[in-house]
């Protein structure tokens, strides 16, 4: 027999009214909330999802923009929001711009169109007159302006952390390898703080910046590090990247890591399969999705919001480094 309004109700202890709230989009609760939802799962009830949309004006879903899914970050990410948002009993719907800013305005323009409810994002790109503080979003690590919120790991921390672990370990010689950003966005500051850091201590360091699309890169990583022979402490902007790195290395008869110690960044499960455990600077995406999920709500439901919200990282030890 099909599940009633009236048998959640009972289950989760409450009203019918308090589950028509829930059901509804109507703010109650977190407790209330996860028990309304944890009993309409329990029992298979399924509410018309339409006919609310045309009552409440809501169609209960969520946009993730991500530049691409291939990228294990991204995924791991959405992996993340969409758990929370099904403990709310909101959909995701996730949108692969491919870096494309007329594909990620089209998706800004579907919350105007209440399609969805809001965005949570991650973009680079020029859609800075389509993302204002009247609608919501929620931007990961890039900055729009100080009435748009932003959710970030501390990539300030994650740049300092990474020279002191390479220094402590008795690096010499410091490089970073990253892609250049014309965005403003808190993953810049892994270079700054990294490079900071680094000249503070009166040590060398060598960048290696490439623009985007990057082109030739096993070539200009090689010629990097032919012409700085001395190197013994890279910091990678991300995993994939140093991997990369780590590749045209070996190829120039380099050792890793006893003839340079490679630290990474973000800490993405996948690379714990890859031919090296990196050493690396974990990105906490479980709490970064939450804080995003949690945003994002108070921005639909008119409740105060955290305009930025910077997360501390985690040094994760790993085998591209000496012990």
């Amino acid at each position: 027999m099909k599940a009633t309004m009236k048998d959640v109700a009972k289950l989760a202890g409450v009203g019918v009214g308090t589950v028509s709230r829930v059901i509804n989009g109507v703010r109650v609760k977190d407790s209330t909330l996860k028990k309304v939802n944890q009993s309409i799962q329990e029992l298979g009830y399924e509410p018309d999802i339409y006919a609310r949309g045309m009552k409440t004006n809501r169609s209960n879903t969520i946009a993730l923009i991500v530049p691409t899914i291939w990228h294990p970050f991204f995924s791991e990410f959405g992996f993340h929001v969409e758990k929370e948002l099904k403990a709310l009993g909101y959909k995701i719907f996730l949108c692969n711009s491919t870096g494309d800013p007329a594909v990620e305005d089209e998706y800004i323009q579907m919350i105007k169109q209440n399609k969805v409810d809001g965005i949570i994002g991650i973009t680079y790109t020029d859609i800075d007159k389509s993302v204002s503080s009247d609608i919501p979003f929620v931007s990961i690590d890039r900055h729009f302006t100080s009435k748009v919120t932003i959710v970030a790991a501390d990539s300030k921390q994650g740049g300092e952390i990474a020279f002191n672990e390479l220094n402590k370990r008795g690096c010499q010689h410091f490089a970073f390898v990253g892609t250049h950003q014309d965005k403003e966005s808190e993953t810049k500051n892994r270079r700054i703080y990294f490079e900071k850091s680094a000249r503070r201590a009166g040590k060398k360091i060598s960048i290696l910046d490439f623009e985007e699309p990057i082109i030739d890169f096993e070539n200009q990583v090689q010629k990097f590090f032919i012409d700085n022979p001395t190197i013994d402490g890279l910091f990678g902007i991300n995993d994939f990247l140093a991997m990369d790195v780590m590749k045209e290395l070996e190829k120039l008869g380099k050792r890793i890591p006893e003839d340079i110690q490679v630290i990474g960044f973000d800490g993405v499960k996948l690379s714990e399969e890859r031919e090296y455990l990196m050493t690396t600077i974990r990105q906490p995406l479980e709490t970064m999705a939450k804080v995003a999920v949690e945003q994002i709500m108070n921005a639909i439901n008119g409740d105060p919001i955290d305009y930025k919200t910077i997360i501390p990282v985690t040094f994760i030890e790993g085998s591209t480094t000496k012990n």
